[in-house]
């Protein structure tokens, strides 16, 4: 059985004293680091963390990612730091939106969806982060940088 939302440990994501989960990582060759955003949720600041390996690294980095079928499907391109900082931030705040509202008792009374049964949540998170909007945004960002 999986263990708890708050007691997994995700690479990348490191939770706050007041709750935050926040996600930052090290530009390669360089003493850099790129702040990735503050989330909700761990996973959604995992999701940053691998989205910002996945365009630093490369698809063949040995480096570990947290959800690798999330990035198995992108196009890799090489970006400046500021672009993958935006596309990584932009991907976790997708996710933790996305993870917010499905398991928000006030949206599960706003909607008329059934709510999720705690059993269930598990595969909910993961189907939230598989759905992100990552492959758009890149998109737009090589689009802007030619």
């Amino acid at each position: 059985m999986n263990p708890p939302t708050s007691e997994r440990k995700y690479k990348g994501a490191r939770r706050r004293p007041w709750g935050k989960w926040v996600s930052e990582i090290r530009v390669p060759g360089t003493r850099e680091r790129l702040w990735l955003g503050s989330y909700s949720t761990p996973e959604a600041a995992a999701v940053a963390h691998d989205t910002a390996v996945f365009f630093l690294h490369g698809p063949g980095a040995p480096c570990g990612l947290n959800f690798p079928d999330r990035v198995a499907g992108l196009a890799w391109a090489s970006l400046s730091p500021t672009s993958v900082q935006r596309v990584a931030s932009e991907s976790g705040m997708d996710v933790d939106a996305q993870l917010v509202v499905l398991t928000s008792p006030q949206a599960a009374a706003a909607q008329p969806v059934e709510p999720v049964e705690p059993e269930m949540l598990d595969e909910v998170r993961q189907e939230a982060i598989r759905g992100s909007r990552i492959g758009r945004q890149r998109e737009e960002i090589i689009g802007d940088a030619c």
